[in-house]
């Protein structure tokens, strides 16, 4: 959907009078299917913390994706969309003693993880499972870095798999995450690097592994930067940089090697907007002497646009000429919060002059934590509902629902 509105979101934007989340399915498939086409024998296992919407991950696993789940909640709910437990993986490596025991229940045997406490505790309480070790990464280049909570040093990964050999696990894999909305493909690079190295220091310790997790962060494509800019990351380059590296661990391997992807934002940010409404748009003077103009929005940081501190999603606003004046303003949410505002407060972008209280807004690539984030009524302002279209009519599929 980049630069533009998808046939079946247009309809149900037009058809909306009240605010709401909308997904296009159709889109959302068709994003899947060129990730699978770019990356052959690429297992996918969404990130569904991204949008934990029973529809999109009922598509998505008819498609033949599995799941990236983190908490036993993630597990029931992705079972509940018909993936087989082998599809699905307990991907967090911050994990409690009964957090483990009540995945294995569910029939997860593969779970991340990141150190020797860790492994201990799978071993107790999933006796038998398959572990698949993170390698932390520096996050350079991503918008969020996630560079400091999880992860271990390669030399770590070494002992923590072995430790987990000798505890009667299976060492199943190595994995990594460069940064959610990574925006280089030397990222990337480092990262199938160090991953080369430690499959080479494993194999010299007698273990070999059956798959390599390359984790999330394939950035969407329809976000803007802070002043309003159109981010363009080199997502033609990093597939080529994913496809050579691939190659590359392939032959390095002791044994066939499979491997899994964990896209979240990817697959569904630019298939997801917000239909949302003008609250107000004001000018007044800061106490620096200054005249700042602000866009005031029924939809903000806490229900629907959490990430609005890195990026500036695309603003519609339908009936407006693009030949009327344009101020630049900052863009922000209704509640009574400073961090409720594009960038912070600190950057204004480009928006019509004309609007007034109750006009309809579009904001685009919105699909990627919208609902997830969303505050259960932060100031009484209670989360969006969500509605999944598909198909040429933009026929709504059954019900309206919020995030399940």
């Amino acid at each position: 959907m980049p630069g533009g509105i998808s046939a079946p979101l247009t309809a149900a934007l037009q058809a909306a009078h009240s605010d709401r989340v909308i997904y296009d399915l159709t889109g959302i498939e068709a994003q899947y299917d060129r990730l699978v086409r770019e990356l052959p024998g690429l297992q996918v296992r969404f990130a569904l913390k991204a949008c934990p919407v029973d529809e999109v991950m009922r598509c998505l696993a008819d498609r033949g994706a599995g799941f990236d789940a983190a908490s036993p909640a993630e597990v029931a709910q992705a079972l509940r969309t018909g993936a087989p437990p082998e599809r699905i993986h307990y991907g967090n490596t911050v994990k409690s003693d009964r957090d483990i025991a009540d995945a294995h229940r569910l029939g997860i045997r593969t779970f991340a993880t990141d150190s020797v406490e860790d492994v201990t505790a799978i071993a107790e309480h999933a006796c038998g499972a398959r572990v698949f070790c993170r390698i932390a990464t520096s996050g350079e280049g991503a918008l969020w870095g996630l560079d400091r909570k999880f992860g271990c040093a390669p030399d770590d990964a070494v002992r923590v798999l072995a430790t987990a050999r000798a505890a009667g696990l299976t060492p199943a894999g190595l994995s990594v995450h460069v940064g959610s909305q990574q925006m280089t493909g030397e990222a990337w690079q480092q990262a199938l690097e160090t991953l080369a190295a430690t499959l080479t220091a494993l194999a010299g310790q007698g273990i070999v592994l059956d798959h390599v997790n390359l984790g999330g962060g394939l950035p969407a494509l329809g976000y803007r930067d802070r002043h309003g800019n159109r981010l363009d990351p080199p997502l033609d380059k990093i597939l080529t940089v994913l496809r050579e590296g691939m190659e590359r661990l392939r032959e390095l391997a002791c044994a066939p090697l499979a491997f899994v992807m964990e896209p979240g934002r990817h697959l569904v940010a630019d298939h997801g907007v917000v239909r949302a409404h003008v609250s107000r748009l004001t000018r007044r003077r800061l106490p620096d002497g200054a005249d700042s103009d602000w866009l005031y929005l029924s939809c903000g940081k806490f229900n629907g646009l959490y990430e609005m501190d890195q990026v500036t999603h695309p603003l519609v606003f339908p009936g407006q000429p693009d030949d009327r004046g344009h101020v630049l303003a900052i863009v922000a949410g209704p509640t009574c919060d400073s961090d409720d505002a594009y960038g912070g407060g600190r950057h204004p972008v480009r928006v019509p002059g004309a609007v007034t209280s109750g006009d309809p807004v579009w904001i685009l690539s919105a699909g990627a934590y919208a609902t997830s984030y969303m505050t259960q009524g932060f100031n009484g302002v209670r989360p969006l509902p969500c509605v999944c279209v598909r198909g040429a009519g933009g026929a709504a599929s059954r019900g309206e629902r919020y995030g399940r």
